[in-house]
């Protein structure tokens, strides 16, 4: 009897391990754009048109010195115009609703006609000093990070509220049906309808960054310092790239789900890079 308990264990055991080796994930790099852009921050895929959109900061990232612009690159890694719409001043996370592109840019969030190629407004946030990232979700309310404050807003009509905050760092924001994550200091938390903010998963570098939904409860997770996570739904942490080394930034990623492409923003390198997520 003994013996067959240990057999058993042994097999439960081994079963176990090749179960989650086999779901093991990684990243190969299929191509990296001329050094061009000036300094992109984040990356947007564009599912109907295929094509990205890319936010150059060009200066500082928070100086309010109108150099930033959106450029647009298609999926073959080929830039197909660096200042697509110019006049913002760092903008940074991007959301696309319709005809209408977001964009967080300091203390404002300028919206982008994308047929007419223009600046057709600008969102007033109150009190803010650092917008970061954008999402948007199905009805068309965009929710904002400001990272400065640990803050996130919602913006429904044009008109800008508090949504959430104590969020130290909070950067990467993701509307998943009626719920909102958001990344705040190497922790990925999840906002539902009432607010209730629950812990997803943590331990990840604390310059968190761009997030990106892979299928139900499991997320990509960019660090602006070169690092590039897969959270599972168990909430444990998988570390699929590192490019610190090579002084590689990683900051706000797209993801093409379809194709499960992602498209990194390299920041000082002035580049954007693809891999393919295996």
């Amino acid at each position: 009897m003994k013996k067959i308990f240990l057999l058993t264990a042994s097999i439960f055991i081994t079963a176990f391990f090749f179960q989650n080796a086999i779901a093991q994930h990684e990243l190969i790099k299929l191509w990296q754009t001329d050094s061009v852009l000036k300094v992109p921050e984040s990356v947007l895929f564009n599912a109907a048109n295929d094509f990205l959109y890319v936010s150059n900061i060009d200066g500082d990232p928070w100086a309010k010195d109108g150099k930033g612009s959106i450029g647009k690159i298609g999926l073959d890694g080929k830039i197909i115009k660096v200042d697509w719409v110019s006049g913002l001043n760092a903008p940074k996370g991007m959301g696309l609703y319709k005809n209408k592109l977001y964009a967080a840019d300091v203390d404002n969030v300028v919206v982008i006609d994308v047929a007419k190629e223009t600046i057709i407004k600008y969102i007033p946030v109150e009190g803010a000093t650092g917008l970061n990232d954008i999402t948007v979700d199905a009805n068309g309310i965009v929710y904002v990070s400001d990272s400065k404050l640990g803050k996130v807003h919602r913006i429904e009509n044009d008109k800008a509220s508090l949504y959430a905050e104590g969020l130290t760092g909070a950067n990467g924001v993701l509307a998943v049906g009626k719920d909102v994550y958001v990344l705040a200091s190497g922790t990925l938390f999840k906002i539902s309808p009432d607010k209730k903010i629950t812990k997803i998963a943590t331990g990840m570098d604390p310059g968190t960054d761009g997030l990106e939904q892979v299928k139900e409860n499991e997320f990509l997770v960019s660090v602006w310092n070169g690092i590039i996570y897969y959270v599972k739904a168990d909430g444990s942490v998988e570390k699929l790239l590192d490019t610190q080394a090579q002084k590689s930034n990683t900051a706000d990623i797209g993801y093409d789900a379809k194709n499960k492409i992602v498209y990194v923003p390299t920041f000082f390198k002035n580049s954007v890079a693809a891999y393919q997520l295996k």
